[in-house]
């Protein structure tokens, strides 16, 4: 949903950057999204049924100017993978929201319907902040 959420904050900016989303582990490559994130992101008008899951890899590093991880389980093992000449910014993606730094973004797969709209909330938040800051 992150990935979705910024694709479609910065297409109303018309700003042209690259998003891509992946996982720390191999549990779901190659898998669509949970069907419950493409519906909540459906919802607010965001197309997330084309996407596929990826593991991160290190080439990751050297690619992209930040890797942000929803959760500290995951910003560990993002670190953990990070090569010493890898240059882009690991970090929570609520770091960037002021006044939400450190704070996690809930994984909703175990929950209910609401979870979804909550993490939905969440990574839309961010992806704004993140806009702001390119757009700026």
């Amino acid at each position: 949903m992150a990935e979705g959420a910024l694709r479609a904050a910065a297409a109303r900016e018309g700003l042209d950057i690259q998003v891509d989303s992946c996982g720390t582990a191999a549990y779901h490559v190659g898998n669509p999204p949970d069907p419950r994130a493409i519906a909540t992101a459906s919802n607010h008008g965001v197309d997330i049924s084309d996407l596929a899951a990826r593991q991160l890899n290190v080439s990751d590093f050297r690619t992209f100017t930040h890797i942000f991880a929803l959760d500290t389980a995951n910003l560990a093992g993002i670190n953990a993978k990070a090569p010493r000449d890898g240059s882009a910014k690991v970090q929570l993606l609520l770091d960037i929201v002021p006044g939400r730094e450190g704070e996690t973004v809930i994984d909703p797969y175990y929950g209910d319907d609401g979870g979804f709209e909550a993490t939905w909330d969440d990574v839309t938040t961010a992806a704004e902040a993140i806009v702001d800051l390119l757009r700026d």
